[in-house]
């Protein structure tokens, strides 16, 4: 008898009580960063990143 196949994971679990803002480093690439540090740390690597929400 064949196994049954694990249910797909399509999305991240949201944590509780982090607020992640949404970043796009490019035309093709957006990212997800939790805190204010590591938006600072992007900034120098991508100057042209726009925060999304």
């Amino acid at each position: 008898m064949p196994r049954k196949k694990p249910a797909l994971i399509l999305e991240r679990p949201i944590k509780p009580g982090v607020k992640e803002i949404k970043v796009r480093l490019d035309s093709r690439t957006v990212i997800t960063v939790s805190s204010k540090n590591a938006l600072e740390a992007w900034k120098l690597r991508y100057p042209k990143l726009e925060i999304i929400g």
